[in-house]
């Protein structure tokens, strides 16, 4: 058998060792179902107080899995489930407290000037910003 190639064939090199069919890469290896539901269960749920965070990001959401659950997926994985499930985190339907300490002072001092304006004040409007 003549071979024409730049490279010799593997037979050539191994002899009978190199006809026998080389291990290639399998299939990926699955991500087990629970995973999939704590991904989507997080996803809801706000992120940890101490995190700092008002919503997931697939990053944040992958690294928070790695470092307190032991779990290791992508952010790419969590992308995937995020698309399949329509969740949009960075969208939440929910009014969020600032973490503002004085938060709660500064709406009172706005309710108040609509409430009771002072004297010979001014409500200046503009035309809204689209959203």
């Amino acid at each position: 058998m003549t071979h024409t190639t730049g490279t010799p064939p593997a037979s050539s090199e191994r002899g009978l060792a190199g006809l026998e069919e080389k291990r290639r890469g399998g299939p990926r290896t699955q991500v087990p179902p629970q995973v999939r539901a704590r991904v989507i269960a997080l996803t809801r749920m706000a992120p940890p107080a101490d995190s700092g965070l008002s919503h997931w990001s697939t990053r944040t959401l992958a690294s928070h899995l790695q470092r307190r659950e032991g779990v290791s997926v992508s952010w790419h994985y969590i992308a995937r489930v995020w698309r399949g499930e329509n969740l949009q985190p960075h969208r939440s339907g929910t009014f969020k407290i600032s973490k503002d300490p004085a938060f709660a002072e500064k709406v009172a001092d706005v309710v108040g000037l609509y409430l009771a304006p002072p004297g010979g004040a001014v409500e200046l409007a503009g035309p809204r910003a689209r959203d």
